[in-house]
């Protein structure tokens, strides 16, 4: 039976798959674990009535687990691997939280109106800290092979990416081969391109709250 599972629908196009990274990282595990699953596509701004009914926050994404929705990415990820082991995709949990700075930091220097007030400074260590880790234990966060930490940064480094290059005209500095290599290796999955947001849907997504 396929696994339910309700992520963004894109900013005017209901049809489309959105800009959500944390429903990125859940179809990304999906998608790597090989697992069947079929996809409701929720126009955040004006949600249906069945799906407030039987997730009253409204909030995306969320995974149907024994006749319950349950939200929070985290915690789907995690009963995803409890339920569906193989192929194993659990990160050492001394690795879990690295780079999990790096979309805050992000965020504010996207949102910043200010060239000097450190934001893009606090944003360049977090990668730094990444390409260093990467450096030493790569080519990705676990060693040779993709495991959940990975799957839940590469839809945020994504939305920095585009995000950051429409609006700032600012990439990641050519110095940080590390985590430039890192982005074009999971960029490049089969799973990636498949439930990646066209770019134009990321930057309709940013857009209200950089012009706020």
């Amino acid at each position: 039976m396929a696994i339910e599972v309700c992520v963004k629908a894109a900013v005017g196009a209901p049809d489309v798959l959105g800009d959500c990274p944390f429903s990125q990282r859940v179809l990304l595990t999906l998608e790597e674990k090989n697992l069947p699953y079929k996809m409701h596509l929720i126009n955040v701004s004006d949600k249906p009535k069945w799906f407030l009914d039987v997730n009253p926050e409204g909030k995306v994404p969320v995974m149907k687990s024994e006749d319950k929705w349950v939200p929070d990415s985290d915690v789907i990820v995690g009963i995803i691997e409890e339920k569906h082991p193989e192929p194993s995709l659990k990160t050492p949990p001394e690795l879990a939280s690295v780079g999990s700075k790096i979309f805050g930091s992000f965020v504010t220097f996207l949102k910043s109106k200010d060239a000097n007030d450190g934001s893009e400074k606090a944003l360049l260590d977090e990668l730094k800290a990444l390409d260093d880790h990467l450096k030493a234990h790569g080519p990705y966060v676990a060693g040779e092979k993709v495991t959940a930490v990975d799957l839940s940064l590469a839809p945020k480094l994504h939305h920095l990416e585009v995000a950051l290059g429409h609006f700032k005209n600012w990439s990641v500095p050519e110095s940080l081969s590390n985590v430039r290599n890192y982005m074009k290796a999971l960029f490049s999955r089969e799973s990636f391109e498949k439930t990646k947001a066209a770019k134009e849907y990321v930057i309709a997504g940013w857009a209200p709250k950089v012009n706020a």
